[in-house]
């Protein structure tokens, strides 16, 4: 078992399970599929980065 914390996509997109933690409460588990089908955190994150991808400074 391996156990990782991390602000990038790349890094747990291929993850057997997902948990997105929130005040110290899980309060979403799943693949990055099953999290990207519902409502909740992980999508709003996942469309925000999307759309921050484009984005310079400069």
């Amino acid at each position: 078992t391996v156990v990782v914390i991390a602000h990038r996509l790349a890094t747990i997109e291929h993850a057997d399970q997902i948990l997105v933690v929130e005040d110290g409460t899980v309060i979403q588990r799943g693949t990055h599929e099953e999290l990207l089908a519902q409502e909740g955190v992980y999508r709003r994150f996942v469309e925000a980065r999307a759309e921050a991808e484009g984005w310079k400074i400069g």
